[in-house]
């Protein structure tokens, strides 16, 4: 028999792990998911019918650098709070703060910020990209700041991050690269792998060290080649890799993103990458020491060339997979959700719509365009939480 619950969402499309339930119901009690149904929801409810809409979970961006014309490498806890509520009204419910690589003691500041900013719990921690990033495959990355793997270095890193650190891009093939990935896993860090030059070889050894993702998979790596697959063909043929898209029809042509889909299913984590443009508009930004230009949205070095992150957010993301790359919703909505929180070991809790888990919802109307966003059993309004 179902308890007493606060609200049913109510004659939805609700995309849960086995597919999706048309006329589906969800209620909601508290901040938990109580239920989940089909056809005549129940009767001792407060109810919000929603017209045949899409009820998603809450989206888990694992790479995001800013947004709203926030930076997540401020060092200030509210601006890195003020990113992630920008990308909450966009459906990401779980922000994990990603710091680009900048001089060492700005790395320590931004993570003590985040581990303050993580006292929320819609910021679930960082992720540092950088320092130990291969010069030849640095793409925005300023390589005056880059360094050689380093065990003092890192400790000095997870020391200020005080368990907030939660991924860490690593090239496994710089001197000590295999042995930093070694301690990063020991450490509780999933460890990513990107920036990287390494061949299909090297990439296979990181892994079998413990590597379980791939950062902006065939973005910022060794073309692949068919006598070379580099690190992308490893990570694809891998079922233990996870491997990031970045799905904004800039980085990957559609037809790669396709690709990736196919070879890894169930193994792709949608992420924006996205800067403190997001959201705010053409113009001059920086990202980390670097400057950077954007022009329609698409964001460059000064060259003109360099891509250097993005101005997309997760539900454009989930969008363009299924409306330009033809990818079921449910494998899109496991992409953007579920595969991310498994990432990041919060899968028990958010990621998937089930009894039990955390009411991180998102209403999607008819064009999956962003209808409402729910947090933890509240709406989100304006960037702030109202509850029931």
């Amino acid at each position: 028999m179902l308890s007493p619950v606060m609200l049913v969402l109510a004659d939805a499309r609700v995309v849960t792990p086995t597919g999706v339930l048309d006329r589906g119901w969800v209620s909601i009690d508290g901040d938990r998911i109580d239920a989940v149904g089909a056809g005549v929801p129940p009767n001792d409810a407060k109810r919000r019918a929603l017209d045949g809409a899409w009820v998603v979970p809450g989206f888990v961006d694992l790479h995001v650098h800013g947004g709203g014309g926030h930076s997540m490498l401020s060092g200030d806890p509210a601006e890195i709070l003020a990113a992630a509520t920008f990308h909450r009204e966009h459906g990401t419910t779980r922000t994990l703060a990603s710091i680009v690589t900048a001089p060492l003691d700005e790395m320590l500041a931004a993570l003590r910020a985040v581990r303050e900013a993580a006292g929320d719990d819609h910021v679930v921690g960082a992720h540092l990209e950088g320092p130990f990033l291969n010069p030849l495959r640095a793409g925005a990355h300023d390589r005056r700041y880059l360094l050689d793997p380093d065990s003092t270095a890192f400790d000095q890193l997870a020391a200020a991050a005080d368990g907030c650190l939660r991924t860490m891009t690593i090239a496994p093939e710089l001197p000590a690269g295999l042995d930093l990935v070694r301690q990063a896993v020991d450490a509780g860090v999933v460890a990513a792998l990107g920036h990287s030059d390494a061949d299909h070889a090297g990439a296979a050894a990181a892994f079998d060290a413990g590597a379980r993702l791939v950062t902006h998979l065939f973005n910022g790596m060794r073309p692949s080649h068919h006598r070379e697959p580099g690190l992308a063909g490893a990570a694809l043929e891998r079922p233990d890799v996870v491997c990031e898209v970045i799905n904004d029809g800039a980085h990957l042509h559609d037809a790669t993103s396709r690709m990736a889909f196919a070879a890894a299913a169930g193994r792709i984590a949608l992420v924006t990458d996205a800067i403190a443009a997001a959201g705010a508009g053409d113009g001059s930004y920086r990202l980390g020491p670097a400057a950077v230009q954007v022009r329609d949205g698409a964001v460059h070095l000064s060259d003109g060339e360099t891509l250097a992150g993005s101005t997309l957010t997760m539900d454009r993301a989930l969008r363009r997979a299924v409306r330009d790359l033809g990818v079921p919703i449910t494998v899109a909505v496991e992409a953007a959700s579920t595969t991310p929180a498994r990432v990041l070991g919060i899968a028990d809790r958010v990621g998937s719509i089930e009894p039990g888990k955390q009411a991180d919802l998102v209403v999607l109307d008819a064009d999956l365009e962003v209808d409402s966003v729910m947090a933890g059993g509240g709406w989100i309004v304006s960037g702030r939480l109202f509850h029931i």
